[in-house]
């Protein structure tokens, strides 16, 4: 699995709803779960973001499917980011020549 870092801001739409956004979230693990992405985590943030969430996607095809999807509803912007684990960053400099 592929891992991915999300930066997400609140459009006009979602902030003027936020009282839902746990509902949001809950609903957007069950609607990824058949594309065979799972949102690892969720942090609340202060400053340019308003949360962050780690992704974990087979793919980038699906990585960006996924999110595209939860972006068209209209109540987040989102920055993503591939991510490699500390385990894979170190696997990677093992093999570099």
């Amino acid at each position: 699995m592929a891992t991915y870092i999300t930066l997400a801001k609140y459009t006009a739409q979602g902030i003027a709803s936020i009282k839902d956004s746990p509902d949001r979230l809950d609903a957007a693990r069950e609607q990824l779960a058949p594309l065979g992405v799972t949102i690892k985590d969720f942090y609340l943030t202060l400053g340019e973001y308003d949360f962050m969430v780690i992704v974990e996607a087979p793919d980038n095809k699906t990585a960006a499917m996924a999110l595209i999807g939860l972006g068209a509803q209209g109540n987040v912007s989102t920055t993503t980011m591939a991510a490699l684990t500390e385990h894979e960053f170190r696997n990677l400099i093992a093999e570099m020549p």
